[in-house]
Formats: C-alpha cells, sequence, structure tokens
C-alpha cells in the first residue's frame, strides 16, 4: 500500500513539475498581456476610490428591486460577499487545475490572458458609466448620516494612489455598473466554454441569479446595475473572445511542448502532461498520424485537424 502510495506521490510530482515548466514558458512569452491586466486592475481601483470623493449621499432613488426584495439587513450584508468570494475562490482553483490532474483542457497562463481581457474592457467601460453620472449609494454606509458617505479632500497623492482593502468595501459612487457581477459573469461565462462539467456550469449560472437577488437585496448596488452588468458583459465577452486567437484544446490533442536541446520532442514531459503512461513514441506516431506538427525555435505546436 505505502509502495502504490509513493509511486503516485512520485507521478504527481513530476507531473507538477513538467506543468510548471510548460507553463513557465508561456508566461515568459506572455507576460507583458498579464502585467498590463494587473494594471487594469490597480486603475480600476483607483478611479473607484476617485469617484467616491465627489459622491454626495442623498434619497435613495425608487427602485423596483428593493420593492419586490426585503431587505437583509446591515448585520446580513456578509452574505452576499460570502457567494462571490466562493465564486472567485473556485475559479482561481479551477484554473490550476492542470497541475494536478490528469484530464487537462486549459493552459493556465492562456486562460488568464482572456480573462484579463475581459475584464479589462468591462472596467473601461464601467470606469466611463460611473464618472458620467454619481448616483446617491444606497449602501448603509453610503447614506445621509454616515461618515463614510464621503471622503475628506486628500492631504497627498500617497492618500489616493494607496488603495486599502477597506476603502474598496467601503467605497461609494461606483455604481453602474455592478463591479461584483463583472466578475462573476466573466468566471461563468469563462468556464461555460472551457469547462467540462454540465452540472457545475449549471450551478454557477444558477449562482450567478442567486448572487444578483443578494446584491439588490442587500442594497449594495440599484437593479439598474445589475441589469446593465449582465447584458454589456455578455456582450464585451463575445465580442472580445471572438477578436482573441482561439485557445489550442488539450483534450483534442493539442499541445505546447518545449523543444529538447537537439530539437526533438521532450517526449516525456508529453507523456505527463497528458496524465499518459503508455509508450511516448506510439503517442507521438498516433498523434502525427491524427495532425499535423509545426516547428518553430521554441515550441512545437501540434494541431488536430478538423474532424480527425
Amino acid at each position: 500500500m505505502s509502495l502504490y502510495i509513493g509511486r503516485e506521490a512520485s507521478k504527481l510530482w513530476k507531473r507538477i513539475c513538467a506543468e510548471t515548466a510548460t507553463e513557465i514558458n508561456l508566461l515568459l512569452e506572455n507576460w507583458k498581456y498579464i502585467l498590463g491586466g494587473l494594471i487594469c486592475q490597480y486603475i480600476h481601483g483607483l478611479a473607484a476610490r476617485g469617484v467616491h470623493y465627489f459622491h454626495r449621499p442623498g434619497p435613495i432613488l425608487q427602485d423596483a428591486g428593493f420593492f419586490l426584495l426585503p431587505e437583509l439587513g446591515q448585520e446580513r450584508a456578509y452574505v452576499s460577499e460570502t457567494v462571490f468570494t466562493f465564486v472567485f475562490l473556485s475559479f482561481v482553483l479551477w484554473t490550476f487545475h492542470p497541475f494536478i490532474f490528469k484530464s487537462k483542457k486549459i493552459y493556465t497562463v492562456l486562460i488568464w490572458c482572456r480573462v484579463l481581457a475581459f475584464l479589462f474592457a468591462c472596467q473601461i467601460l464601467r470606469i466611463i458609466t460611473f464618472y458620467s453620472t454619481q448616483l446617491p449609494g444606497p449602501n448603509y454606509h453610503c447614506r445621509e448620516g454616515s461618515r463614510l458617505a464621503t471622503l475628506p479632500r486628500p492631504d497627498n497623492a500617497l492618500e489616493v494612489l494607496l488603495i486599502l482593502p477597506r476603502g474598496v468595501l467601503y467605497g461609494c459612487g461606483d455604481l453602474i455598473f455592478s463591479s461584483h457581477m463583472i466578475f462573476t459573469l466573466v468566471f461563468v461565462r469563462t468556464y461555460q466554454k472551457y469547462g467540462t462539467r454540465r452540472f457545475i456550469k449549471q450551478c454557477a449560472w444558477l449562482i450567478a441569479v442567486v448572487q444578483s437577488l443578494l446584491i439588490i437585496a442587500s442594497r449594495k448596488h440599484y437593479t439598474v446595475d445589475v441589469i446593465v452588468a449582465w447584458y454589456t458583459v455578455n456582450l464585451v465577452v463575445f465580442f472580445v473572445d471572438h477578436k482573441l486567437a482561439e485557445m489550442p484544446d488539450r483534450s483534442l490533442g493539442a499541445l505546447l511542448i518545449p523543444l529538447s536541446k537537439d530539437g526533438r520532442m521532450k517526449e516525456e514531459g508529453t507523456k505527463l502532461l497528458n496524465g499518459n503512461s503508455g509508450d511516448p513514441i506510439d503517442r507521438r506516431s498516433r498523434i502525427q498520424a491524427n495532425g499535423k506538427v509545426n516547428e518553430d525555435s521554441d515550441n512545437v505546436h501540434v494541431d488536430v485537424l478538423d474532424g480527425a
């Protein structure tokens, strides 16, 4: 029994090492996109904090969602945040599953390049809309009488440029459209396309609907903020996704494998990355019989022919 566990642990470690080497190569090729996406996240946080200086509390606007959904109350505001945290962490863990599981369909670096591109486009539109018109925030800390509803003028530039978690949780003025729904819908749509479990896809969309209702019931956003997020994010992801080059589907045999020094494929890496314990030479023969091999100076791309 201990021998079996040791052998499986050794296979898992080799698989993780091989996957790490492949992802590092992809990161070296695509680091500019990853860095650009992360910088955009900072700019979005900076813009959300900036609009808080312009926010002026006032009477809560008439809202159909507030009329239809009972108010959860300030003491239950954590419910919607808990659901969002679950969605966020679940998606992040899923993007790293190729390091552990044998069945692989995505590359972690490439999937995050796409996700950050979707977030960038959606958040640029969001910044434009909430700076165009500042609505009185419906959240409890944004209402009249709350000391957090407005921010005093900053004393220095560092106070504006430094984004603290407290400022993210207690922001006001960045309403149309919901940032929580941007992340949730981008994650759900990404899994809808690249995920493999139908049941999880159905649950993901159900959670997105529940998240929408909880945001309104928690009075964190007006109903219009959630509705605009639903059609804007879906349209943006649809059009941006069609502009980006399609990712290789690993489950169909499309691989990105580093070359060895003598120009041959690292067959052991091929076997480990795809969870195949068979003979690597036979596997390469099967791949070449069903596809075409394109070689360049850095990588070998094996693309499965249509209908193969």
